[in-house]
Formats: structure tokens, C-alpha cells, sequence
């Protein structure tokens, strides 16, 4: 389940045609990784499934295994980063377009 859970968002993914070592990096070399996932359009879905699954190596949604263990100690009564993530992201969305109106979807 666990793959293919991930095969849902993951063809939309930035990083989907990089070299999986790049992803996989230690030192400075993590901020070049980071910053493809700069702009990725399910930046939040990778974060969420690293975060569920503690994966514990690679950069996933921005953030290094490093972020990602602080933010699980920060947060340790989170059952579900997903539901989590994707509210904040609805909540955002409905405060910056309170009209409903989301510029990046066509309108008929």
C-alpha cells in the first residue's frame, strides 16, 4: 500500500526525472537536492508521505531527514501528517482566495 499510495502524486512530481542520487545527499550538497522540490506542485504529498512513513533518509518535500525528525519530535500527537497538511492548505486557500476564486484553476 505504501507504494502505491506514493504512484498517486508522485508522476506530478518535480523530481520525477532527476537522478534518485541527488535526492539522497549529505553536507551542502542537501541544499541543491531542496531546492528541486522548490515550486513542486505536491511538495505538501511528498512531506506528508515521508512524515506518515518515517522515512528516514532523502530529501522529501523540502525537507532533510533532519527537519523531518525535529518535526516529528515537535509534533509527536500527530496521527496523520496528510490530514494535517492538507487542512492547512485548505485553510490557506480559503483565506487567500475568500471568494472562492483560485487563480491557478481555469473558470468557465
Amino acid at each position: 500500500m505504501i507504494g502505491e499510495d506514493r504512484e498517486i502524486w508522485g508522476e506530478g512530481a518535480a523530481c520525477r526525472t532527476a537522478d534518485p542520487d541527488e535526492l539522497f545527499v549529505d553536507g551542502a550538497a542537501q541544499n541543491r537536492a531542496k531546492a528541486l522540490c522548490t515550486g513542486c506542485p505536491v511538495r505538501t504529498e511528498c512531506l506528508a508521505y515521508a512524515l506518515d512513513h518515517r522515512i528516514e533518509h532523502g530529501i522529501w518535500g523540502g525537507m532533510t531527514e533532519r527537519d523531518r525528525r525535529a518535526l516529528l519530535r515537535r509534533r509527536p500527537l500527530v496521527t496523520s501528517w496528510r490530514r494535517l497538511l492538507e487542512a492547512a492548505r485548505s485553510e490557506h486557500d480559503r483565506l487567500a482566495h475568500p471568494d472562492g476564486a483560485r487563480p491557478w484553476e481555469a473558470t468557465g
